[in-house]
This record gives structure tokens, sequence and C-alpha cells, in this order.
């Protein structure tokens, strides 16, 4: 579904994604103060050529459907993308570690507006999918330097570590 989603433009999955990431995003909301969901970017040359941004497309639904339960959310698309960042598939976790770090700031004008808010704020990063955890670290570090402390992150899928077994559970 991911995968249609991102790649297919099959932007009816954004409603039923949007609903697993608004359970796991409920996990880190409280009762009071604020939520904010922060998008990991993804790269404009990429969201050029899908002609959408998935992530953001499901974070807005995600919070639609949080707020619908009484919850006070909000979007914010806090983070940008500097520097030179690869595709990611294929790469080990130390690769996809290298390749990200430094890639990711926060944008002085969101960062700004959030500051104004009256209330406690719980930052919850959400992206699509957890692979290694780099997208989620990286995000975490820009954030967190800027004095955003972030409260959790939330993902509508994840994919299995892969371990290498050793030979001798090969059956060799």
């Amino acid at each position: 579904m991911v995968l249609a989603h991102k790649e297919h433009g099959t932007f009816s999955l954004a409603e039923p994604l949007g609903r697993v990431l608004a359970v796991a995003a409920a996990c880190a909301t409280g009762p009071s103060g604020l939520s904010v969901l922060v998008p990991v970017p993804s790269r404009p040359v990429v969201v050029r050529a899908r002609g959408h941004d998935p992530v953001l497309r499901i974070v807005r639904t995600a919070a639609r459907h949080l707020r619908g339960r009484g919850l006070r959310v909000q979007v914010a698309q806090v983070l940008g993308q500097r520097g030179a960042v690869h595709d990611q598939a294929g790469l080990t976790s130390g690769q996809r570690a290298a390749n990200l770090a430094g890639s990711m700031s926060v944008r002085a004008a969101a960062r700004a507006a959030l500051a104004r808010s009256s209330v406690p704020l719980a930052v919850v990063v959400c992206d699509d999918v957890l692979t290694t955890g780099a997208t989620a670290r990286e995000a975490q570090r820009a954030l967190e330097e800027t004095g955003l402390p972030v409260r959790a992150v939330a993902t509508v899928a994840a994919t299995r570590k892969r371990v290498a077994l050793p030979l001798s559970l090969h059956g060799t």
C-alpha cells in the first residue's frame, strides 16, 4: 500500500495509511497541550517527479483523524532538506546514516511559529516506513538542536531487520 501510494499516486490509499499513522501518533499525544506532527521531508526533486508528497499527504490525513477524536493536533512542515541526499534503496544501516548525516535543518520561520505557541508542545516525527531508523534519527537531531524535543517517532510501517545468519545455521 505504501509503495502504491508513494510511487504510483494511488491517492485513495492516503486514507487507510493516515488512519494507521493516526493510531501510532496517538500514543504520543497528550490530553493537554498541542501535538505537532512533523513530516519527514522528501527530496524536492522526488516530490516534483512524483507530483505529490506522499508523507505529507498521509500526515495530514492522520492529523484530521486525530482532531476528529478531540485531540489538539497540527501538522508543521518544520524540517527541510539541505545538501545532497542520495536514494537510500540498497544502502546498509551505516551507509544510510552517513548519507543522511546533517541533511536536515529546521526552517526558521516554522520554528518561530511554534515558539509563539503558549501551550506545551508534543513533537512527533512522522514517516511512512522505518527501515534502519537513520531518517528518524536525523530528523530528531535537527529538531532537538533547535530546542524542539521529540516525544516520539510514528510510522505507518517498518521493515524487518535483515540479519546475516552464521554459516552453521544455513545447514552447510
